[in-house]
C-alpha cells in the first residue's frame, strides 16, 4: 500500500479555492483544497439554507398571487423559514471564509515560490542568424 503525500498548497490555488469558496459556492473551494470535512460541512449548511430560503420565496410569491387573483390568503406561517435559511448559509459562508483563510496561511508556509517564466535567449530563436563569435 503506497502512501500519497499531499502536495502543497500554492499561494495561486489557495486564492482560487478562497474566491470559489467566499463568491461562488461556500465548501466547493475547501473541496477543492482537499480539506472534505469541513467542504462537506459548508457544502451542506449553505444547500440547507438556499432550500430553506427558496422555499420561504415560494411561498411569499404563491401569498402574493393568491392576493392578486382575488382569492382568501393564509395566513403567513412561513416567517421562521428566511430566518433559518439566511442563519444556516451564513454559518455556512463564514465557516468557509476561515478554511479560506487558512488555506492562504498554508500555502504562505508551504513557501511554495512559483517560477517566474524565463523568456527565451534571442540568439537562440528559429531564423536569426547565430552571433559571430
Amino acid at each position: 500500500m503506497t502512501v500519497r503525500t499531499a502536495r502543497p498548497l500554492s499561494h495561486a490555488r489557495a486564492w482560487t479555492c478562497l474566491l470559489t469558496n467566499l463568491f461562488a459556492t461556500p465548501g466547493l473551494g475547501s473541496l477543492m483544497a482537499r480539506r472534505f470535512f469541513a467542504g462537506i460541512g459548508q457544502l451542506l449548511l449553505a444547500l440547507v439554507g438556499f432550500v430553506l430560503i427558496v422555499g420561504w420565496m415560494f411561498e411569499l410569491f404563491h401569498r402574493v398571487f393568491l392576493q392578486q387573483l382575488g382569492d382568501p390568503v393564509p395566513p403567513d406561517s412561513s416567517g421562521w423559514m428566511w430566518k433559518w435559511g439566511l442563519l444556516f448559509f451564513g454559518a455556512g459562508w463564514l465557516w468557509s471564509l476561515v478554511t479560506s483563510l487558512s488555506l492562504l496561511r498554508q500555502a504562505k508556509a508551504d513557501g511554495q515560490v512559483e517560477p517566474k517564466p524565463i523568456p527565451p535567449r534571442m540568439a537562440d530563436l528559429p531564423g536569426k542568424p547565430p552571433k559571430p563569435s
